[in-house]
């Protein structure tokens, strides 16, 4: 890690300049900065994409210092801010491992007030093979010391924190043990790890039925559990208390991909009570539940029609601040006085801007607040409760400071056999009011339990799309998560993957025509993943509808991807995907014949997840069926792609391709709209 750690005063004041580090300002002050000239602007499709400027911001224990991501030319380091001399320090360079030998940065967390623990990811060849190894070291902010944290006869993964003790310093860690048993080699176990040295002294040693430990707020653990990828079972092991060993209490295998297993969320403190998600009345809620017997003794808060999404906990685990909640859009729900009153003095303040309270202080004096993504482009604020100030950190990304985005709402629409649909719609902000646009239909990843909302720090494809003249519908078609199970059962049925679930994306396009919003006949689809599959089976399957089609790391021939799923991640996590009676049928590569809307296709070399070969193959069956390319159909391969378009340069080539693709198929602009589009920006960076 050293030759990737900052240290030099040239290095230090390059990285300070680029970022643009603000001044303190009150948040009115910042608001009213000058965008007119950007305002009125179209803004390039890859700005949009670009990493931001600051992000991941997170206070010390006791409000002194701030630890965040800054990003500047495609470059992203670690730095830390000293709030009370403004001493700026770039910590540690850090991009996504490429190549053998490179490391990442994959978060961080403050343990005390002056160690920054980071989670390093190692690329090396393993056999030929590449193989990723996670590693903690702790960043000393007074000396600049890095100290390697209990990295000594660590398995493939060390870097799980469970439980973090500020005031001594010290955390619990899970890892990967190194052990003598062949049969018990990979297995976690818990190390208590003493941050100013990175010395460690062993809590849980492994046990062959554990892989995974839960700890309570007290640092005790208390369960864990195991997951058989071959027959599905999970199994949770609890100990009671005052109990020493552990007892199954839990040992089942869910064939709808739908029921969750216990799992704590909070500890209730000297009982056997905690407090947990479950969807058992059909809808996610938080409940009260005996984990000896896994009884619920009671329901503690649930939102109707729609799942919670999570507990926001104290600093001690031990107290209920707030829910994570979800109608469409995301919000945050607040129970406990302070943060309530907190959040009514910021929402006042903001006269009732998208924010979000990201982190604050052990002592809830300060807070760090994330302020618009919703009808602005965001930017950090520090809010001191003790002095009143409310300051501007910077905005997320600096060249565009507070601009207007395109404005997003969430809105129902009834699909052809009467279920009801709900998507983000993103509208054209240069074309408030406008009849009769085309439209871009982009359908998310996942595809079960995952859900496109309105929220703070949007998804940038959405925006990005809009700004060049695009009305971007995100339905949440069947299967999508956060309507409850049985919605998302419903994509599970048969006839769901690649038919009915296709036939939700199709009805958006016919309801919002039927609105007036959108033009039929200027229709695209675009998506990444399972996204990516969505738009080339429509594509195969609705080439009349779709004028064209941008499909990302999708997965195009069924049974194929269904054994190197069996192969790499077990036998039963090989039916989460399709669960068609017909994988052929539905698979656009084994369907190459007939009507295709045009169709480019963007492989990511790299990719973890999708195999090259997905890509491979329908190139090659488009080929083989007498398709022309460059005309029916484009191939892009990403060399230094990944599944996750970590890098500046390959996430905008994505964009760019994709805008390009858009606009020989389906212009934003024709001359029967009545309007040109705006001026582009031009920026340097």
């Amino acid at each position: 890690m050293k030759t990737t750690l900052l240290r030099s005063a040239t290095s230090i004041a390059i990285v300070a300049a680029a970022m643009g580090i603000m001044p303190a300002v009150s948040p009115m002050a910042a608001q009213a900065q000058d965008t007119a000239e950007l305002q009125e602007k179209r803004i390039p499709a890859g700005e949009f994409v670009k990493q931001p400027n600051m992000r991941t911001v997170r206070i010390s224990p006791d409000g002194k210092r701030l630890a965040y991501t800054a990003s500047v030319n495609g470059e992203s380091y670690l730095v830390t801010l000293n709030m009370e001399t403004n001493e700026l320090k770039p910590v540690l360079a850090s991009s996504e491992a490429r190549e053998a030998g490179e490391r990442q940065m994959a978060g961080y967390r403050w343990i005390g007030n002056n160690h920054i623990v980071i989670t390093t990811i190692s690329r090396e060849n393993i056999n030929g093979q590449l193989g990723d190894f996670r590693r903690l070291i702790a960043y000393d902010v007074n000396t600049g010391e890095v100290i390697p944290q209990a990295w000594d006869r660590a398995g493939g993964d060390a870097g799980i924190i469970k439980y973090i003790d500020h005031k001594k310093g010290t955390f619990l860690l899970q890892r990967d043990a190194l052990q003598e048993v062949r049969s018990r080699y990979g297995l976690p176990e818990i190390v208590e790890v003493d941050v100013t040295t990175g010395k460690f002294k062993m809590v849980q040693r492994t046990n062959p039925e554990v892989t995974d430990w839960n700890v309570d707020g007290k640092g005790e653990v208390r369960a864990a559990s195991s997951y058989d990828r071959d027959n599905g079972k999970v199994r949770v092991m609890f100990k009671a208390e005052g109990e020493r060993n552990l007892k199954t209490v839990f040992n089942e295998a869910d064939e709808t991909f739908t029921d969750s297993a216990p799992n704590p969320s909070m500890y209730i403190p000297g009982t056997n009570l905690v407090y947990t998600l479950s969807n058992h009345e059909g809808y996610s809620a938080v409940y009260k539940m005996d984990m000896t017997t896994l009884d619920i003794v009671e329901k503690v808060y649930g939102t109707e029609g729609y799942d919670v999404q999570g507990l926001i906990l104290n600093e001690e685990r031990d107290r209920i601040l707030g829910y994570e909640v979800f109608d469409g859009e995301a919000k945050t729900v607040f129970v406990d006085p302070d943060m309530k009153t907190v959040r009514t003095m910021l929402s006042e303040v903001f006269e009732g801007a998208a924010l979000q309270i990201v982190d604050y202080t052990s002592d809830l004096k300060k807070f760090v607040v994330y302020v618009g993504g919703i009808n602005k482009f965001p930017g950090y604020f520090l809010f001191d409760t003790q002095t009143g100030s409310l300051n501007l950190l910077n905005w997320e990304k600096t060249h565009l400071k507070d601009l207007e985005a395109n404005p997003m709402k969430a809105e129902w629409y009834t699909a052809s056999d009467g279920v009801r649909i709900q998507a983000v719609v993103t509208y054209p902000r240069h074309r408030e009011g406008q009849k009769n646009l085309p439209v871009i239909v982009m359908p998310h990843g996942g595809p079960f339990g995952v859900s496109d909302r309105v929220e703070i720090g949007f998804f940038p494809w959405h925006q990005a799309l809009a700004e060049q003249g695009y009305v971007v519908i995100q339905p949440n078609y069947r299967g999508s998560g956060g309507y409850g199970k049985e919605f998302v059962k419903m994509g599970r049925q048969p006839g769901g993957y690649g038919k009915r679930m296709q036939d939700d994306l199709n009805d958006a396009v016919t309801a919002f025509a039927e609105k007036g919003v959108i033009d039929a006949n200027r229709a695209c689809i675009m998506g990444w993943s399972y996204g990516g599959y969505a738009a080339a089976r429509g594509a195969q399957r609705d080439g009349d509808l779709w004028k064209c089609a941008v499909a990302g790391a999708g997965v195009y021939d069924m049974p194929l991807m269904n054994d190197w799923d069996a192969r790499n991640l077990g036998r039963f996590s090989s039916g989460f995907q399709a669960t068609s009676e017909d994988p052929e049928g539905i698979s656009p590569a084994r369907n190459p014949e007939g009507k295709w809307s045009p169709i480019l296709i963007v492989a990511a070399e790299r990719d973890a997840r999708i195999p090259m070969e997905q890509a491979e193959t329908l190139v090659s069956a488009l080929r083989g069926a007498g398709k022309v390319e460059g005309e029916d159909f484009r191939y892009v391969i990403q060399e230094q792609g990944t599944h996750n378009l970590p890098y500046d340069d390959v996430h905008m080539e994505w964009i760019n391709e994709a805008n390009a693709w858009m606009q020989k198929y389906n212009p934003a602009y024709i001359d029967t709209d009545g309007d040109s589009p705006p001026a582009t920006v031009a920026f340097n960076n």
